[in-house]
């Protein structure tokens, strides 16, 4: 546990972007409770703003993209940007270092799975556990998968193998679902019952399947194009620490990769729809190049123009991210909420009942991650 519980050190602070800590908690923030805010405040104003807002902060059906689906590969990206400023091929290192960053990694990525199934209430139906009906599968352990994969591909490959991987994993998975059919799955069939996906869960991935669908969205193959939201962070990552000193040319080159890449992903999403849950090769393009726009501003508001004091508030979440996710399955928000501001949410008007009660989950959580903030206490993996 010693690595998982650390102190800032001066030698760390030099290398952490408060950018990356803003938008990581910026990103966090609506996991806490925040994505309800546009609701309420729609049926207090009655503005088409806030709905239209508020439609953006629900999940795809299906095909499609919302603001609500970015959270997650945005997620992934940051971690592939953390990895693309810190990491270096192994090869720089003495044996016994590299030895040591490897077993870490392998580390990291065990605890995360076994959160993830924590975070999934990993006991199944009951005590003793039902060892079929535990979901192995989980947002954490795709994080740690693409994280991993990320960070072995730096820790062994050169930084051209890493983009051969990424436009081949991306065409090649393109490819096997709109060409490959086994046992009349797959072949072009991008629907929730026929995608080849189906196949690969109901073989190949252990316990249960999310809600007893066909496949899992966090399932087996589609880990496989999430590993590219990782690299896309990691070639982000590295190209802030190789021009921070010309921001102009770092900024415009970012814009320019981040619209493109939007761009692309949405005419490739004519042929190979942009899906969330297959977690398509349009949907990699469009998540990356919005995940990158949005790093962009953060970057140039934060770190550039140093327009710091808003910052803070969500660094204070970014800097526990791991906390935030699990505590919001561990722990009852809304019980909390309830219990000390039940008075005001039961005698106020509606919009503003909810309004109070969802801003009370929000401010009991920051308050308890802002209170390891000030302790300097960063529960990290």
């Amino acid at each position: 546990m010693e690595d998982q519980l650390n102190t800032t050190k001066p030698e760390q602070k030099k290398k952490r972007l408060l950018s990356v800590d803003a938008l990581r908690g910026f990103d966090m923030f609506w996991i806490l409770g925040g994505e309800k805010f546009f609701a309420a405040l729609f049926i207090i104003t009655g503005w088409s703003f806030f709905h239209i807002a508020s439609l953006q902060m629900v999940h795809s059906t299906w095909h499609g993209f919302t603001a609500y689906d970015l959270i997650f590969p945005l997620f992934i990206f940051l971690s592939g940007v953390s990895l693309g400023i810190t990491g270096k091929p192994l090869s720089h290192y003495p044996p016994e270092k590299a030895k040591s960053i490897v077993l870490h990694g392998v580390k990291r990525l065990v605890i995360l799975m076994l959160l993830g199934i924590i975070y999934n209430h990993g006991w199944g139906k009951g005590i003793p556990a039902d060892i079929e009906s535990i979901r192995v599968a989980s947002v954490l352990g795709r994080i740690g998968i693409s994280w991993f994969v990320a960070a072995l591909l730096v820790w062994f490959f050169s930084e051209r193998v890493q983009w051969i991987v990424a436009l081949t994993v991306l065409l090649g998975y393109w490819l096997l679902l709109s060409s490959v059919s086994i046992a009349g799955l797959g072949g072009g069939d991008y629907s929730a019952d026929g995608a080849i996906n189906v196949w690969f869960d109901q073989h190949f991935l252990p316990g249960a399947i999310l809600r007893d669908k066909a496949f899992d969205p966090e399932g087996v193959l589609s880990n496989l194009p999430s590993i590219i939201n990782a690299l896309f962070g990691v070639f982000t990552g590295r190209f802030i620490i190789k021009y921070s000193a010309n921001a102009l040319k770092l900024t415009s080159f970012l814009i320019l990769a981040g619209i493109s890449m939007v761009i692309l992903g949405y005419v490739w999403g004519i042929f190979f729809p942009i899906n969330k849950t297959l977690w398509t090769s349009s949907f990699v393009l469009v998540t990356s190049g919005f995940s990158i726009l949005l790093l962009t501003l953060f970057y140039v508001l934060i770190d550039v123009v140093k327009i710091r004091a808003w910052a803070t508030f969500f660094a204070v979440i970014g800097t526990n991210s791991i906390v935030v996710y699990v505590g919001s399955s561990v722990v009852s928000w809304g019980y909390i909420s309830k219990s000390f501001l039940g008075g005001l949410i039961n005698i106020a008007p509606p919009g503003w009942s909810s309004l109070i009660f969802f801003g009370g989950v929000v401010l009991f959580q920051w308050l308890v991650l802002y209170w390891l903030y000030c302790r300097k206490i960063f529960i990290k993996i």
